[in-house]
């Protein structure tokens, strides 16, 4: 009987090992793949120029002149923003965000801008937000 025990729990200290090692394993194969979150396949560096319009009548229904100017290094982006005619206050200042892909998401430390981006050549254009303004992004890169 006595090897009929050792035998028993060492099949039980086999499962419960089996186990501990899914568990710790298993929250690494829930992230997407570490290649697609790096790759960085445009470069925004330079400076931007455009407007941010909206369906909504209005002011900005036309469009809201705005300059982005950019320096990318790796996948991480830092630069300024400058709204032409704000009437919210102002908006200028230092933004941040990061390239995934071709698409480039940005902020405000405020948090009072934001936008994501897609980066086809030398124009970029997706939806954003400037304070309660929300609308159509697009820039061309100025040569």
């Amino acid at each position: 009987m006595c090897g009929q025990t050792k035998r028993r729990d060492a099949r039980g200290m086999i499962a419960w090992l089996t186990l501990g090692f899914l568990v710790l394993t298993a929250p690494g194969c829930a992230r997407p793949d570490w290649i697609e979150s790096t790759l960085v396949t445009v470069d925004v560096t330079g400076v931007w120029r455009g407007a941010s319009a909206s369906s909504a009548t209005g002011t900005y229904a036309s469009g809201r002149p705005l300059v982005l100017t950019l320096q990318q290094s790796g996948s991480k982006v830092r630069g300024q923003i400058e709204v032409m005619s704000s009437s919210e206050g102002n908006l200028n200042g230092p933004i941040e965000g990061t390239i995934s892909g071709d698409i480039f998401t940005f902020h405000d430390s405020r948090g009072r801008v934001t936008g994501q981006l897609q980066v086809s050549g030398d124009e970029m254009t997706g939806p954003g937000s400037m304070s309660s303004f929300s609308g159509t992004i697009t820039l061309h890169r100025q040569p």
